[in-house]
This record gives C-alpha cells, sequence and structure tokens, in this order.
C-alpha cells in the first residue's frame, strides 16, 4: 500500500531548508518502489521553481539516472541543466567564504582555516548539509558532462572539478572524525569506560553522516580501482585510496560491518542515502567482482540483497542485484526469473528494462542458448541507445553461430559505423566488436564460435552451471574442431601437432596446416586459408576455458551437490592445459587476434594457482603485467591487443588473490 506523502511547507526559507528532508525521503522511496514518475513528478509540484535545497538537488539526480539510462542528447541536456541549477542552489545556501584576511589569517593560526574541520563546525546545519550537496551535484554534473562532451579538454575540465569534490569530502570527513572523537572523550571521561570504536556524535543527523560516508566511500573505492599508471598521478595531487576503508564506511550506513543482523540499521532510522550506499555495495561485490577479488563478499551482497527485497519486493534496482547474485552464483535460470519480474515491475521508465535485456542475453549465454539470447540483442538493438555497436555484434554473433549467415553479415556491416565516443575515447568493447565484424566479412561470412567469444568476454562462460559447461559448451567447441580438423585436447591423434611437448618439425605442421585447410571453414579452400590459426587458437582458447570451469568452477557457484559429472578433475585439468598450451604454440602464426595469447596466459595462469603451482602461475601472470610480448608474431607486437586495459585489470587482482590465498 501507497503511503501518503509528508507534510511540505509551502513557504521556503533558507533556515527552514531541512524541513524538506521528509519529503525528499518519500521521493526517494517512492523510487525504488519502481514508482519513478510519481516521485519525480512530486519533486517537480514541490519546488517547480527549483530553489529549495532538497528539492532542486533530488529532481536533478533523478533527471541524471535518466540521462545515462538513455545516452541520448535531450535527456543529457537536460540532467546538465537541472544539475547546474541544483548546485547554484547549493552554493547559495553554503557558508560564505571568509575575507582575504581571514584567509591569510587561516594559514597561520590553524583553527581559522577554512579547508579544517574547525571551518565545518563553524557552520549551522543547512549550511553543513548544502556544503555536502554541492559537493554531490558537481560530482553527477562532471559524470554527465563526460559523457556528453566526448572530447578529452572537458574531460580535463571535468576532472578538475572532481578534484573540488575529493578535497570537499575529505574536509567533511575530518569534521565527522572531529566531533566523533570529542564526543567519545567526553563520554569515556564521564563514565570512565574504555571504547574500542569512537562513538557518534548524536548532534548530527544521520541524513548528513550517509551522504559523507558514501561520498567518501566511493572516493576510496574508485581510487583503489584506478590503473597504476593513473593513480600514480592523482597521488601527486596527495588522495589515496583505501579499499577496506571505502567497503567499511559504506557498510557502517546500513549496519552490515559487524555481521551480525541485529545490527542493520532499520527503514525508520536510516539516513537519506543509505539505498546509495547498499547499491554501491551490490555493484561491487557483484559486478566488479569480475575485474577484482579483494575485498569481494558474495555473501555479504546476499544479505543486503535480502533485505532490501524485503523492504522493497518490487524495487527494479534490487531486484537487478538479486539476478545478479543468482548469475555470480552460476544459478542463471533463477537470473532469468528476477530479471524478467524487475523488466515487468515498471514500465515507467523504459530504459530499466534494458538493463534487464542486457543481464538476460547474458544469463542466457551462460545457459548456452544462443537463440534466446539473440532475442534478447535483437531487442536492445531496436530499443536501446547506450551501445548499438555492442547490442548489433551481439545480434550478429548469434545468428553466425546459429548459421544465419545473411542476417549476421547484413548487421556486422552495420556494427563499426555505430561505434560511439567517451571523453574522446572510443568504447573498448565497441573497438573489439567493430574488428570481429571486419574479421566476419573479411573471411567470407566466416567466423568461429562468435557468440561463446563474446560470452566470455561478458563473463557469461565463468557463470555458466558446471552441467551446461560440459554437456553444451564443449560440444560446440567439439563442432567447431571438428571443422578446422582437429579433434579435443588429449583426444586423439592430432594432439601430436598441437600437445605439449616438443614442437613438430616445420614440414610436418605445414603438411598438418595444409591438410586441415581443406577441411576447415565454410567448406572452401580460400575461406579456411584466411586467418586458419587465428581460428584453431580461438577455439583452443575456449576450449580451455571451458575446461578449466569443469575442473575448478567459479569459487563463489552454488554447486548442486545431486549432479554427479562423468569427467574426473584430474582430467579436465589435463585438457584444459592442453588446449592453453596449443594456443601459445600457434600464437606466433595468429593474424589478428593476438589478444588470445594474453588472455590465454592469464586463464592458465588461474588454472594452475588453482591447481596448487602458485609460482607457475605468478610467471604468467607477470608476463601479462610486464608488457612484453608474447608468443606472438611482429605484427602482434605494434600497438595494444583487443581489451588490453580489461586483462591488466584483472591481471593485478589475480596477483594480489594469490598474496592472499584467495581462490581464483
Amino acid at each position: 500500500m501507497n503511503r501518503s506523502p509528508p507534510p511540505v511547507p509551502s513557504t521556503y526559507t533558507q533556515e527552514k531548508a531541512l524541513d524538506d528532508l521528509p519529503g525528499i525521503q518519500w521521493a526517494l522511496c517512492e523510487f525504488l518502489h519502481s514508482r519513478m514518475l510519481e516521485s519525480e513528478e512530486f519533486c517537480d509540484r514541490m519546488d517547480p521553481n527549483k530553489e529549495r535545497l532538497c528539492f532542486a538537488n533530488g529532481y536533478g539526480v533523478i533527471q541524471v539516472i535518466k540521462g545515462l539510462m538513455s545516452f541520448e542528447d535531450k535527456d543529457l541536456l537536460s540532467a546538465l541543466h537541472h544539475m547546474k541549477r541544483g548546485t547554484s542552489v547549493a552554493a547559495a545556501h553554503r557558508k560564505p567564504p571568509p575575507s582575504l584576511a581571514g584567509r591569510l589569517a587561516g594559514y597561520i593560526v590553524p583553527g581559522l582555516s577554512y579547508s579544517g574541520p574547525e571551518w565545518v563546525a563553524q557552520m549551522t546545519d543547512v549550511e553543513r548539509h548544502a556544503e555536502l550537496m554541492y559537493a554531490e551535484g558537481l560530482y553527477y554534473k562532471s559524470l554527465v558532462g563526460i559523457v556528453y562532451s566526448g572530447d578529452w579538454l572537458s574531460f580535463i575540465k571535468e576532472m578538475l572539478n572532481m578534484r573540488t569534490i575529493l578535497s570537499t569530502y575529505r574536509q567533511l570527513g575530518r569534521y565527522l572524525e572531529a566531533a566523533d572523537a570529542a564526543y567519545t572523550a567526553s563520554h569515556c571521561q564521564d563514565s570512565s569506560d574504555s571504547l574500542d570504536a569512537p562513538l557518534e556524535d548524536p548532534s548530527i543527523d544521520r541524513h548528513f553522516r550517509s551522504g559523507v560516508y558514501v561520498g567518501l566511500g566511493l572516493s576510496h573505492l574508485a581510487l583503489s580501482l584506478m590503473p597504476s599508471r593513473i593513480l600514480t598521478i592523482v597521488e601527486l595531487f596527495g588522495y589515496r585510496g583505501d579499499r577496506m576503508e571505502g567497503l567499511r564506511l559504506l557498510g557502517k550506513v546500513g549496519g552490515w560491518n559487524s555481521g551480525d543482523d541485529k545490527d542493520i540499521v532499520p527503514q525508520s532510522e536510516e539516513g537519506l542515502r543509505r539505498p546509495m550506499c547498499d547499491m554501491s555495495l551490490l555493484i561491487f561485490h557483484l559486478v566488479l567482482s569480475t575485474y577484482t577479488f579483494e575485498g569481494v563478499d558474495v555473501n555479504l551482497a546476499r544479505r543486503i540483497v535480502e533485505w532490501n527485497l524485503k523492504t522493497y519486493p518490487n524495487g527494479v534496482f534490487f531486484l537487478f542485484g538479486a539476478g545478479r547474485l543468482a548469475l555470480v552464483c552460476s544459478q542463471p535460470e533463477r537470473a532469468l526469473e528476477y530479471y524478467a519480474k524487475a523488466a515487468q515491475c515498471q514500465s515507467q521508465y523504459r530504459n530499466l528494462q534494458h538493463i534487464s535485456w542486457w543481464e538476460s542475453a547474458i544469463a542466457n549465454f551462460a545457459l548456452w542458448d544462443v537463440k534466446a539470447s539473440k532475442e534478447w540483442w535483437s531487442r536492445l538493438r531496436a530499443e536501446a541507445t547506450w551501445s548499438k555497436a555492442t547490442y548489433t555484434y551481439g545480434e550478429a554473433a548469434c545468428l553466425a553461430s546459429l548459421g544465419e549467415h545473411a542476417a549476421a553479415a547484413d548487421l556486422m556491416a552495420k556494427v563499426t559505423g555505430l561505434r560511439q565516443r567517451i571523453a574522446g575515447k572510443s568504447i573498448p568493447v565497441e573497438k573489439f566488436a567493430a574488428r570481429k565484424a571486419r574479421k566476419y566479412l573479411a573471411q567470407g561470412n566466416h567466423l568461429v564460435l562468435p557468440a561463446m567469444e563474446l560470452a566470455y568476454v561478458f563473463s557469461a562462460l565463468s557463470h555458466a552451471p558446471q552441467k551446461v559447461v560440459l554437456e553444451k559448451m564443449i560440444p560446440s567447441v567439439r563442432e567447431a574442431l571438428e571443422e578446422l580438423g582437429l579433434e579435443e585436447a588429449g583426444g586423439g591423434s592430432s594432439e601430436k601437432l598441437i600437445s605439449n611437448g616438443p614442437i613438430e618439425s616445420d614440414r610436418k605442421r605445414s603438411d598438418g596446416e595444409e591438410e586441415r585447410s581443406t577441411k576447415a571453414g565454410n567448406g572452401t579452400v580460400k575461406s579456411a586459408q584466411v586467418g586458419y590459426w587465428d581460428n584453431v587458437c580461438l577455439a583452443r582458447f575456449l576450449e580451455g576455458v571451458c575446461w578449466r570451469y569443469v575442473a575448478y568452477p567459479d569459487p563463489d557457484a552454488d554447486l548442486d551437490e545431486n549432479t554427479k559429472l562423468l569427467v574426473a578433475i584430474d582430467d579436465a585439468r589435463r585438457r584444459a592445459e592442453l588446449a592453453f598450451k596449443a594456443v601459445f604454440e600457434h600464437g606466433p602464426k595468429i593474424e589478428l587476434d593476438h589478444y588470445l595469447v594474453y588472455y590465454a596466459h592469464f586463464e592458465y595462469g588461474r588454472l594452475l594457482a588453482r591447481s596448487g603451482k602458485k609460482d607457475e602461475a605468478r610467471t604468467h601472470f607477470d608476463l601479462v603485467l610486464s608488457g612484453k610480448t608474447a608468443e606472438v608474431n611482429p605484427a602482434g607486437r605494434k600497438g595494444k591487443y583487443s581489451l588490453e586495459n580489461a586483462l591488466y585489470v584483472r591481471t593485478h587482482a589475480a596477483v594480489d588473490a594469490l598474496k592472499q590465498d584467495r581462490l581464483l
């Protein structure tokens, strides 16, 4: 049953700005219950002139969400307009800066400085909230500005705003620490008790606290996830990221850190930005966990999802979280149920349904239902606007895998022209899709296992149930190998040319290559000769990945104890090892897909780590991170290979996981 909105004062003064907090919290609750239009209409009706601190910024955030979901210029421009208005309203409510004489005095007397906690302590409650909302508004405006502009000049301008944002959050954080320390010292002095953790000053309201903690927490997380080259530059300005501290701050708002459900903050006592903290934690533990391992806690994500689904049973964002949780646990069928419910629970923001479609396409990949996945890519291509190139290639890859080459070719020809840029840079997955589309056309409308390759890129293989990998995916790989004139790794005499051990003579390999070329491809020698060894290495790579997950499923997978596999772990591991070694052997013959060699080293390293051979695993990880060329030809040593930055991030995370004895 819908709750009636709280009364909002008809007249507005800056001194009474915080009287609007119950109203904006009600609007947020409506939004999280998937009643988006009601929330948006309420904010607009309560503040038609956009002059009230809470409603002006709240309405701006809604427009930002709409803009980032659609990626359409009109929505992004609307978001920019309203966030600029929100920041200007917040700026009008901030404490005026000191005079020039006051600033100079601050350099001499620390207590007079306007960049420390003392300055924040002198503010009124409204001024502190305005300072917080000003930083939030700058962040959202910068984010939309980077997406909308698409050029480096605007990117640099917005990054300068980020420095202001980080400084503001750090200042507000120091104020909270100082206030809590003073309150704790006073409490201990009065009661003669010693406390392990500082108490919270009750005079500081929970809404302000939650805002500071989410800002500081996300800042720490973002900095900790940055590539080392960029982080080195950021650290020159004095900014460092502590991932565990960031997770602690985000978890503190909802009471998740103790692990005891009795400490969870009830909805009636939560701060305004608690849902944002919870969603940020879900994104880290369930989405970013693909690229990192440190701090990831799927069990915590499960607790957060379960609590929020009880609070918001039709909340689209937490249904997404439940679906992602099921997928991470290798339960794609259950994930599809949540995504279907998320798509059905609201129709007001059509772009939110596109997230369900995207996730459903990947979940169907994990079930190796290519036909069903194709339908979702087709719907995305027809309606969604975030990445037309990716959607188009996704549908085309599925069509090619299903043998519908005429329709696939028409779509492949469109992929390159659909690419877009953010902050002047192309999107890596779109660049990958364009390269594969051009290759498909150059090879006479032929690619080997294009849908499975895309499933690997989107981590669907790692979340596929063991039974699906063994009974559906590996047979598909076997068929591709047979088209190339090969047998499974460890499966027959043809492995003499590609298994471990000494490399065969040039004459033998040339004869073998010629023999296979007559069998491979679409039935013609010409199509088989173009990119033949690229196709061999791709098939072997996917074969290795599949057998690796048969031997060692993802650590977060919920395995069905009643399902007994007919393949021994040692046999699956041996087959995966042979397949990866085949990629290393034939890597120098690859013409275009040089990325396969580096990704094979990464996956082989993970296989070795799970086998207990950590030193050998580290050798392969170090090769990827060293920047040195692996088993590729001279053409592969020029420029970057596909999805290179993503591999660096994942490999750095794997090295850290080795140090922490975490399963890979």
